[in-house]
């Protein structure tokens, strides 16, 4: 995890870290409308059962579609984290290159 001086200091993104907390309250928050769609989708079919079964249908394949995307996004800001790791990784090792070998740095 990371410390709350992790937060005035720039040295480390905290994103990676706490990406995790939004997509699982993302995935809550989706759990949760769909399950209040569902509900009311219920209550629907008293009036008009073929309205409230697609009412109800549509609210199982939105939590499905909720989470989901929320999965895409989580990931997607990780991947974006983990390429900046990856340059600066590409970029220390050039700049060790550059240092090491004096034939190098002639060129």
């Amino acid at each position: 995890m990371f410390g709350i001086g992790d937060l005035f200091q720039w040295e480390r993104f905290v994103t990676p870290t706490v990406i995790k907390v939004f997509y699982w309250l993302a995935v809550v928050i989706s759990i949760l409308l769909g399950v209040a769609g569902a509900v009311s989708a219920l209550g629907t079919m008293a009036f008009n059962p073929f309205a409230g079964m697609i009412f109800l249908i549509a609210s199982l394949l939105g939590i499905c579609m909720g989470v989901i995307s929320s999965r895409i996004v989580a990931e997607f800001v990780l991947i974006v984290f983990r390429i900046n790791e990856h340059l600066g990784a590409i970029r220390n090792q050039g700049t060790m290159l550059s240092n090491s070998n004096p034939a190098y740095r002639e060129q």
